[in-house]
Order: C-alpha cells, then structure tokens, then sequence
C-alpha cells in the first residue's frame, strides 16, 4: 500500500537547478537528489559547480552556465535535452543590491535585470518549449517578500523581484492546457552566505550584533534556513502539490500578517 508521504517522492524525474552552485540552490539539489531525483545543476561558476555536484550526488550533472545570456542557456538546454527530459526546473539564480532609486545606477539596474529578470525568463523559455513538447512539468521560481511589500533601500531588487512573481502567474496561466505548473516561493531574510558577507562589509566589527538585529526583523525572532526553503520547493516540484499551480508561496517568519 503506497505511504502518504510517497508522492513528495521524485523518482524518475530530471530537476534543473539554476543558482546550485551554493545557497539557496545547493540546499534544494541536495533536497532533491535524496527524494530520488536526478538533479542538473547550473551556475556561472563552474569551479564551485563541480564541487557542488560531487557534494550533491555521485550521479548528479553540472553545466556552467550564464543565466542572462541566451547563448549559454540554449547550449545548456540542448545539452540537457540531447540526455534527458526536463520535468523540473528550479530557477534559483539571481543577485541582491541594496539602495534607494536615486543611490542606484543605471549600471546597478541593469545588472539586476540581467540576472533575476531575463535570467528567470531565459530558462523558463528553454524549459517551457521541452515541457510542452512531453505534456508535463513543473517550473519553480524565487521571488521574495521584496516583491509585495516595500522594503526599504531595496529598490532594484524589489523590481527584479515582482518581475519574477508576475511571470510566474503569466507561465501559469498559459500552459495550464500542457499540464505545466508554475510557482514561486517568496522568502523574507534567509541565513545565506550573501548575508553573512553583506554583514561583514558593511558592519566591519560589529558583526554579531548586526546579525542579531536582522534575524529579529522577522517576527518568528530568526533568519529562515536554505533547508527550509528546499523542503518548501520540495512539496512545490512533487506530487504533493499536484493541485497547485500559479501560487506565490510566502516562507516569511510572519513578515506579512504578524508585524
């Protein structure tokens, strides 16, 4: 008899991992490789993408790969698509800035939307046109809180950020005949390398404290983990959540509703 927690199984399904080469998008290659799928991992870097994948698993692929560039994105699809399906894809790349419109350079700007934006877009574009062509598939995407609340000294970031949230309600809609889902996890502050070095450069000495004051931002008195956020996108790419499709999940410590 088939056990309830069976179908957070994902046996037998390719996932695309962007951004896997650390954080965010290790936890949920690793998260995904234990639950029994063969994982693929994408990054810019390719040097911590090996180590990566050999950390993941033994069977685990990896391809470098600049998410922002259609040239990189095609080769690494057609490579993934000349050895398998794609029945997954997790776009967990993207970059962080802080300041105010008017501390924010049109350089700043830009770069943001390279990565977070045309970046998102690029995969789903690739992962989308192999989805259809099998009539199945799920497509994860990390937006953040920063994209329905307005956070301070977050502009660029915030704008990237809803970017992600309006074209996963768009991906949703359209391919809902192709049986694709498509959803997004917004999380508050999460516990990432990215923050432990934004905390050093920009608190030189008084790093504990600094911490302290942003892991109390969020109600819940903490920082989320990156094991939180995979066990999230866990039940979002599984059978588990075969009724969902076109959510913004909110992983928040209570930002929202508890402040």
């Amino acid at each position: 008899m088939p056990h309830p927690f069976d179908s957070f199984r994902l046996d037998k399904r390719r996932a695309v991992i962007t951004g896997a080469a650390s954080g965010i998008g290790k936890a949920i290659a690793i998260a995904f490789a234990q639950a029994g799928a063969q994982v693929v991992l994408l990054d810019l870097n390719a040097e911590k993408l090996a180590e990566a994948a050999r950390a993941v698993d033994s069977a685990a692929q990896s391809f470098p790969c600049d998410v922002s560039s259609e040239d990189s994105v095609s080769q690494a699809f057609e490579r993934i698509a000349a050895e398998g399906p794609c029945d997954i894809l997790v776009n967990s790349a993207g970059i962080a800035h802080v300041g105010t419109i008017d501390s924010t350079s049109p350089e700043d700007f830009d770069r943001l939307f390279r990565v977070n934006v045309r970046g998102t877009y690029l995969c789903m574009r690739a992962a989308v046109r192999q989805m259809q062509a099998q009539q199945s598939g799920v497509i994860l995407n990390m937006a953040s809180i920063a994209a329905t609340s307005g956070l301070p000294d977050r502009f660029a970031y915030s704008m990237s950020k809803g970017a992600v949230l309006s074209m996963t309600l768009s991906v949703a809609r359209d391919y809902l005949a192709s049986q694709i889902r498509c959803n997004c996890i917004s999380p508050a502050r999460i516990h990432t390398p990215f923050v432990d070095g934004f905390v050093a450069r920009t608190y030189p000495g008084r790093e504990a404290e600094m911490f302290e004051t942003l892991a109390r931002s969020q109600p819940i008195g903490r920082m989320g983990t990156i094991d939180e956020v995979a066990l999230l996108a866990l039940y979002l790419c599984s059978d588990a959540s075969a009724f969902v499709t076109g959510a913004d999940y909110p992983l928040d410590g209570g930002f929202f509703n508890l402040r």
